[in-house]
């Protein structure tokens, strides 16, 4: 028995390691370098859906969300003490590897 149970765990985790690629790279490779990181006081909260961005500084920020494959992502403005909503990583490996400061589109 303590032979099959082995066998199970060793073809489920090379079937996930199959299918999710990004968990396993290296996330740090999607963060474009010319791009500032955002202030240590902002913070983000993620999940299959959504990405929650949470402006704790004293000013207001805009910040875009870095993914493991470089998707892009809109740059939304934070008021302190706000919040703004990004896409979430998915069922596709992807996730969110950091936060970068970036100057909002104008009309």
């Amino acid at each position: 028995m303590p032979h099959l149970l082995a066998q199970v765990t060793a073809t489920a985790a090379a079937t996930l390691a199959a299918l999710l690629p990004g968990v396993t790279g290296d996330r740090s490779a999607a963060v474009d370098p010319s791009r500032a990181p955002a202030p240590a006081c902002v913070h983000h909260y993620s999940d299959w859906r959504y990405t929650t961005v949470v402006n704790d500084c004293d000013t207001t920020v805009s910040v875009t969300v870095d993914y493991t494959n470089g998707q892009p992502a809109p740059c939304r403005t934070v008021a302190p003490g706000g919040l703004a909503t990004f896409a979430g990583y998915g069922f596709d490996g992807n996730h969110v590897v950091g936060l970068s400061a970036c100057v909002p589109a104008t009309a």
